[in-house]
């Protein structure tokens, strides 16, 4: 079973390509625009283990939150339709990843349910502008609009940071550790991993 997507997404603000395995091994080819963005879906494909392609074209004349915002709504989108049924996964994952200074706790529910809670950033992290076009702010939104187009259930806390750059990095990495385990087949449960009998 492959569990793969193609996501083709346009809009009047953007254009997203989103090429996704889930069972890769961490291969990443990635354009938006935004550099500092690219670099954080780098990370997440390495650590999260998927084979990521993502080309996006947005309206970066305005600002980067279009061409943000979109990519992570067709990320988001290729998620729930490479997990399938879910058949013998594990649902949950978790993970506390520092960087230096920066120590971030994310724990992922595959539930079919859409909901993050995203806690802990220090004042002022939302107003910093990292890379020259990547704002703060974005980083909360992005792993909101992902949890709501893959309908999977993330908590993330930010434990301790200083510098900005850090504290995102240690999020994208924290969810993608916490991702991958929660999205690995368990031997053990060839079902699915609910009482409900869906997810």
């Amino acid at each position: 079973m492959t569990r793969s997507a193609r996501i083709d997404r346009e809009t009047s603000e953007s254009k997203v390509l989103v090429e996704l395995e889930l069972d890769g091994t961490g291969r990443a080819d990635i354009s938006t625009g935004v550099g500092f963005y690219d670099h954080m879906l780098n990370a997440l494909a390495k650590h999260a283990l998927l084979d990521l392609h993502v080309n996006t074209v947005g309206d970066l004349e305005i600002d980067a939150h279009h061409t943000v915002e979109d990519t992570a709504i067709g990320i988001g989108q290729a998620l729930r339709e490479a997990l399938g049924d879910k058949r013998g996964i594990r649902r949950f994952g978790d993970a506390t990843v520092p960087l230096d200074e920066a120590l971030v706790h994310c724990t992922v529910d595959l539930s079919g349910r859409p909901y993050c809670v995203h806690t802990g950033e220090p004042e002022g992290q939302v107003y910093a502008i990292i890379g020259g076009d990547y704002a703060g702010s974005l980083t909360q939104h992005v792993f909101e609009t992902l949890a709501f187009n893959a309908a999977i259930c993330v908590h993330i806390r930010v434990l301790s940071g200083r510098d900005p750059h850090h504290i995102v990095e240690a999020q994208f990495k924290a969810f993608a550790r916490a991702l991958r385990a929660a999205a690995e087949l368990d031997p053990r449960q060839p079902g699915i991993p609910s009482t409900k009998g869906a997810l």
